[in-house]
């Protein structure tokens, strides 16, 4: 017999948690007035304070003093130059992105300002924060030169022009919450801050779509659509903006059931390089009018454009839905009563894996007694009658293949509760080693070699001395490990890279890929080639340098170095 649960879950009470989630609340720091942009950037503070910012992540310190050491290397693009341009490249070890940094013009700093006003600034603290991932042990010896904070298309589309009339990069700059380094500035240059850009330009219930800006956040959006009965369904991490989602083509739990960003964008506007603003299509569900353009700017990582405006499809919100949980002894049968719940045809919305690590992080951060075992997460929606059916059906497939305890909960409440501790997993993890950073693993294989994938991978992750956690989304053969190491120990950083490159040539070696949700940024890189092959990576350079001949867009990010045209 099935028994509802009732579970009543809080939020993590983590100092940690607060830290990593300080993007999510922080306010932006009062700008230096005008007169202070007049001096050369050479002259503005560079030396940190002696302390770390509070609430920053152990690296600051050392990023800061990197950064104001004028430390600098050059990015090569061929192999064949002879220079030394492991970061990034094939093979490469390093940690520390590095690049080529040149010196901003005043006068480039002055035509900003003549238009940005003091939406523009170059406090060397504000440059550092926007310079250091918050959520990633990726770092840069460069942060930005100069953080400006647009509040229109057209602004943006200024910045842009500026920016390549004096050839100085580009960082697009979205809630932060990436973790591949796709918001470093190792070139230095300007980041651009969408955050002022948040508008909900228009909504069309009829038509089930909303036309946003890029600085809008997905948590935000379905709080202004669940009084219209409407919802997002994509569910990235707690803080992540719709521009940030386009470029990473990010997914979530119910890529399942509703597809990944590429299928739940309408069109786009973004403005490219020589400061043109392309709009990719209308509003029309579906057409066979030209180029996908939306498609080649979703996923480029900010490397082709910088998304200004977004149509997004919507879904209705369901009438009922269950979620359920299970436990398996072992993440096999957990796995493969995921792929047979696929197989089935049963319409779940998400299928989350959860081993018994995760489960223990969850404990000791909540509080909570849940057994420490692989479990099993589901959501069923539709009607109240329908839902109960497919989570019969799922109870029984369950059964064969060893599964207990199987509950459900059906409670608005306990729902909600249940997903936030799925969503907060990674702050979960670091509970069990506070003063630790986190490598993450992002690979996807077909649903049949997920099994495999996984049981393959977790042998290794149980025979390392580190601190290793296994979430997945099951449903679509997408699974993440969280290596928590310590970032002072280089044995402990080579560890984590040690089983963070296992496990992506084991999904590659199974036809999957290095990356199913989080992006390339600089962290992966040096896959690309293995996976997609040099053609491939020659035809992406074609055509980010048919587009931005003069290579401002976030360079150094998605397109290996070595890859030559």
């Amino acid at each position: 017999m099935i028994h509802s649960l009732r579970l009543h879950l809080t939020p993590l009470p983590l100092p940690s948690m607060a830290a990593s989630l300080l993007r999510l609340s922080r306010h932006r720091r009062a700008l230096l007035p005008l007169s202070a942009l007049r001096l050369p950037l050479s002259t503005q503070p560079r030396e940190p304070s002696s302390s770390p910012r509070r609430g920053l992540p152990a690296f600051l310190s050392f990023l800061a003093a990197a950064a104001a050491g004028g430390t600098t290397a050059t990015v090569a693009f061929c192999d064949s130059d002879g220079r030394d341009h492991r970061v990034g490249g094939k093979e490469s070890t390093e940690l520390v992105v590095r690049g080529e940094r040149k010196r901003v013009p005043q006068e480039f700093v002055d035509e900003l300002a003549s238009f940005l006003g003091e939406n523009l600034t170059v406090d060397f603290e504000e440059r550092s924060f926007h310079g250091t991932p918050q959520n990633s042990f990726h770092k840069s010896v460069n942060v930005p030169d100069v953080v400006v904070f647009p509040k229109s298309q057209d602004e943006v589309r200024r910045i842009v022009m500026a920016c390549n009339k004096y050839e100085v990069p580009i960082v697009p700059y979205g809630g932060a919450t990436s973790i591949e380094g796709h918001t470093l500035a190792p070139h230095g240059g300007v980041c651009i801050d969408m955050s002022s850009m948040k508008k909900i330009k228009s909504l069309h219930i009829e038509d089930m779509d909303v036309v946003v800006e890029p600085g809008v956040g997905w948590i935000e959006l379905n709080e202004y659509l669940k009084p219209h009965g409407l919802f997002f369904p994509l569910d990235p991490g707690p803080g992540a903006t719709i521009g940030g989602m386009c470029a990473t083509r990010c997914s979530g739990s119910l890529a399942v059931r509703y597809g990944t960003m590429r299928d739940n964008v309408i069109n786009l506007q973004a403005v490219l390089p020589n400061g043109d603003v392309v709009k990719t299509g209308s509003r029309a569900r579906k057409s066979a009018a030209g180029y996908d353009l939306a498609r080649l700017i979703i996923g480029s990582e900010g490397t082709l454009g910088v998304i200004t405006e977004v149509t997004l499809r919507l879904q209705k919100l369901p009438s009922h839905s269950v979620v359920a949980m299970c436990n398996f002894q072992t993440i096999k049968d957990a796995a493969d009563v995921a792929i047979a719940t696929m197989l089935s045809g049963i319409q779940v919305s998400r299928v989350e894996l959860l081993d018994e690590v995760q489960i223990r992080a969850i404990n000791l951060a909540n509080g909570k007694s849940l057994p420490e075992v692989p479990t099993l997460m589901f959501e069923f929606i539709g009607t109240e009658a329908y839902a109960l059916e497919q989570t019969l059906l799922v109870q029984k497939i369950a059964a064969e293949h060893h599964g207990s305890d199987f509950v459900f909960v059906e409670e608005p409440n306990a729902k909600e509760e249940l997903w936030k501790i799925r969503k907060e997993a990674l702050w979960a993890g670091f509970a069990m080693k506070p003063d630790h950073e986190a490598m993450i693993t992002d690979v996807c294989v077909p649903l049949s070699r997920l099994a495999e994938c996984i049981s393959v991978s977790k042998r290794l992750l149980d025979a390392s001395p580190l601190t290793c956690l296994v979430i997945a989304h099951a449903g679509d053969g997408n699974f993440h490990t969280i290596i928590l190491f310590e970032p002072s120990q280089e044995d402990q950083r080579r560890e984590a890279e040690r089983l963070n490159h296992f496990m992506v040539h084991t999904a590659l070696s199974m036809e999957g890929t290095c990356t199913g949700e989080h992006g390339v940024g600089t962290g992966k890189m040096k896959y690309l080639e293995k996976e997609l092959g040099i053609e491939s990576l020659r035809t992406m350079k074609r055509i980010k340098a048919a587009l931005d001949p003069n290579n401002i867009m976030n360079p150094g990010k998605l397109i290996p170095p070595h890859v030559c045209i």
